[in-house]
């Protein structure tokens, strides 16, 4: 019953929000989208999207019409932009940024520094500092020129600290220590100084160590006048772990910092099969995440890590648990897609 009520309420808030359209999009009588929606409290809403998937003509159309900024899921990673060592390919990542800009939506480039999906060429071997500072550099910088005026914000540095707060012992930190970031986002900013640069990280959504960290970071970069703009929460969250209670406090923290923040790469999965009231709760976890953000001026935007469980990461990583998205594999929406409306309008 609660899920049909949730279908209801949402259906109830698509025609109370059309009737407060702007005129320029009344004449085509179509609901507002999720960007429609967002864009009214100065925010964006978005999804993550991945090259093999466009090919997928009604899925390309529905990323198209119900968003207004798009991440690239791995065409902009190590891995794939510079696969060999100093030959760069950025053919997935503008692929991406093309239909994108098709689309009058922003990219957010994702990730710069990365200790995963690297190409072998870096991982194979010993880097002296010297030798690794002028590889990091040149990568930064290459793929950020390639993009300036196309990327609105950047992930600079994704995933740098362990669950308790530690430094992640990647390849960077090992052989360049915990100044590589500073360095990192000093380079990106020479790149392009009009895009936003961010931290990026998940389970950071609670306040607790982790989160700590990267709050102390952030106020040493600040202080000492690195170009740092936002801190990116990925927000995957699974239903049996529990909601983070104080995702609004950490916001506002950050905010208090002079940062923006965004909920970057956002999914709640569960644990298999699907019930009526697994889907409840996910559908009030979304909506508790979306009035969090709206509630901190500062936190200016939602991505979902792709919008429907069709092209879901979730499966193939987390055996057993799935549909973390807002629309189904049939790209239908669920009852997290009227909550999202529901918390928007």
């Amino acid at each position: 019953m609660r899920n049909n009520r949730l279908r209801v309420i949402g259906a109830l808030a698509v025609v109370l929000v059309a009737a407060t359209v702007p005129a320029a999009r009344a004449h085509d009588n179509r609901p507002p989208t999720l960007a429609d929606l967002a864009e009214r409290h100065g925010r964006y809403f978005g999804s993550a999207t991945d090259n093999p998937e466009l090919v997928d003509e009604p899925y390309t159309a529905l990323l198209g019409s119900e968003f207004d900024q798009i991440t690239p899921g791995n065409g902009m990673k190590w891995y794939a932009t510079e696969p060999q060592q100093g030959v760069f390919d950025f053919t997935n990542g503008d692929e991406i940024v093309a239909l994108a800009r098709a689309n009058h939506q922003k990219v957010r480039g994702h990730t710069l520094v990365w200790h995963s999906q690297l190409p072998g060429w870096l991982t194979g071997r010993e880097w002296t500092a010297t030798e690794l500072r002028a590889v990091l550099k040149k990568h930064i910088q290459t793929e950020v020129r390639h993009y300036r005026g196309k990327i609105y914000a950047w992930d600079v540095v994704n995933e740098a600290f362990n669950e308790d707060g530690t430094y992640r012992e990647t390849l960077f930190y090992k052989t360049l220590g915990p100044g590589y970031i500073a360095d990192a986002l000093r380079w990106a900013h020479q790149a392009d100084p009009k895009a936003k640069l961010y931290l990026n990280d998940y389970n950071v959504e609670a306040t607790g160590p982790k989160s700590d960290a990267y709050y102390e970071l952030a106020k040493e970069l600040k202080a000492q006048g690195v170009p740092l703009h936002g801190f990116g929460l990925q927000t995957h969250l699974a239903l049996q772990y529990g909601y983070p209670a104080t995702l609004e406090d950490n916001l506002r923290r950050f905010a208090r910092l002079g940062l923006d923040t965004a909920l970057t790469e956002v999914d709640v999965r569960m644990q298999l099969p699907v019930t009526e009231e697994k889907l409840d709760r996910q559908a009030e976890w979304y909506r508790d995440m979306t009035e969090a953000c709206l509630a901190v001026r500062r936190c200016v935007g939602i991505t979902v890590w792709d919008y429907t469980d069709k092209y879901s990461w979730i499966p193939a990583f987390f055996p057993g648990e799935g549909a973390a998205l807002p629309w189904d594999e049939e790209l239908r929406p669920k009852p997290a897609y009227f909550a999202l409306r529901g918390a928007l309008r």
